[in-house]
This record gives C-alpha cells, structure tokens and sequence, in this order.
C-alpha cells in the first residue's frame, strides 16, 4: 500500500505541479506550454478528437491531480477508501494521459493497481 501511495503522490504532484503554470500561462498566452520542446498539455487524442486544451480542461485535469495526492493519502494510511477510489479514479485519469499525451502517467496507471493487488488482505473498512 505503502509502495502505491508514493506512486499515487508523484503522479498527482508530478502532473499537477506543472498544471499549475500550464493554466497560467495557458490564459495568458492563449498557447499551451512547451517544456524542453514537448507541448505539456496538448497535441494528444484531445486535440485529434477536436476537443482543444482550454483552461476549464487544465482546470479539470488539476482537480484530478488533487484527487490522487489523496488518495494517495488514503493509501499510506491504509484505508480502504484509498483502494477504492485508486481504483475508481484510474479511467480518469487513463483518459487525461492519453487526450495530453503523458506517457509517464501510463507507468503509474499500470504500477499503482498492481502494489494494490499485492497488498495484505485486511478487514479495515474504514
């Protein structure tokens, strides 16, 4: 549980950090943010699709990245909600790194349910 949680923290901190100037600069520029030559937000499955980057989706995109910095949370503390909404909110966020085309998100996307599978069996139904 404990492995997933630190997984859980970088990937909300890890792409919500950086969301965070993205939206700024985002309703600044009106242009999505380039970090080291790469579009951060943008250029994905959204953009193919027709669905353009917009602050409202940057918005939504951090609010997901808060979410999983508790439920990460959860997890280090062992609780069964944790579990669960790792669980539930893993489409969310499947959805968010294919429409931005963040290919570290799929490592965590693949390990984080994995260290949960793994975990003790426990009746903490908190």
């Amino acid at each position: 549980m404990r492995a997933a949680a630190v997984l859980t923290w970088i990937a909300g901190l890890g792409f919500g950090l950086p969301c965070i100037y993205a939206i700024a600069y985002f309703a600044d520029t009106g242009r999505v943010w380039t970090f080291l030559g790469f579009p951060t937000y943008g250029g994905g499955t959204f953009e193919d699709s027709g669905i353009r980057t917009t602050v409202p989706l940057l918005c939504l995109f951090l609010v997901v990245c808060t979410v999983e910095v508790v439920v990460g949370w959860l997890l280090w503390r062992r609780r069964r909600a944790g579990v669960v909404l790792g669980f539930a909110l893993l489409p969310v966020e499947f959805a968010f790194w294919i429409g931005f085309a963040l290919p570290f998100g799929y490592i965590v996307g693949i390990a984080r349910p994995a260290f949960l599978a793994l975990r003790p069996q426990r009746s903490d139904t908190s």
